[in-house]
């Protein structure tokens, strides 16, 4: 039986990273086509992101000496600006987030594009107070979709030429407290603009 489940794993591994590269691939290429807008693009964006988190997510399992079962669960969020509390933001901008979760162990793929202007930037524009673990304009933040809750995570961020679209990526080691907040809706992603500051996009992760 545990033989039977190493090799259904590797199977998993396999089509899952298939996917990853594909997606890999075209998102480095140029980052503002990898959200393709001939589609209904903020649904195939969130299917594309999870994949991409989860394959990410049981490639990093496959590799460790563990030969755990894995019990992944996958969120997503369709970012916008009118999801903004609680002004809603009046922009034609638009983002898409996946995540993967095994354990306490959170992978977060994501893109954006045609934002108002360039990300906020806390390095010359700072929170107050002042917050060092504050590092791009696009946070995890905890609350529901009614609150501005604390910041708990800054998302990697590649920008297209324009600084206008681009993607985002992050992998956490999530509390027992975020763990619950994410799995009741008490946790999105915002993304803050210059133009924004308080928050340009936004959306709660959902299972």
């Amino acid at each position: 039986m545990t033989e039977y489940i190493k090799k259904y794993q590797k199977l998993l591994v396999g089509i899952a990273l298939g996917i990853a590269t594909c997606l890999f691939a075209i998102s480095v290429a140029n980052p503002s086509q990898a959200l393709n807008q001939n589609f209904p693009s903020n649904q195939i964006d969130v299917i594309n992101y999870q994949n991409l988190a989860e394959a990410e997510l049981i490639a990093q399992d496959e590799s460790s000496t563990s030969s755990k079962i894995f019990q992944l669960k996958t969120y997503s969020a369709i970012l916008l600006g009118d999801n903004v509390f609680p002004n809603p933001a009046s922009s034609s901008a638009s983002g898409a987030v996946g995540a993967a979760l095994n354990g306490n162990r959170l992978i977060v793929r994501g893109g954006f594009r045609a934002l108002s202007s360039t990300l906020r930037d806390y390095a010359s524009d700072p929170a107050v107070p002042a917050n060092p673990n504050i590092t791009s304009g696009v946070h995890i933040h905890r609350g529901s979709s009614q609150q501005n809750g604390p910041f708990q995570y800054a998302l990697q961020v590649t920008l297209s030429d324009d600084g206008l679209s681009g993607n985002l990526r992050g992998e956490y080691t999530l509390t027992d407290e975020q763990i619950e907040a994410l799995n009741t809706g008490g946790l999105y992603v915002d993304i803050h603009t210059k133009s924004f500051r308080a928050g340009e996009l936004r959306g709660v992760l959902k299972a």
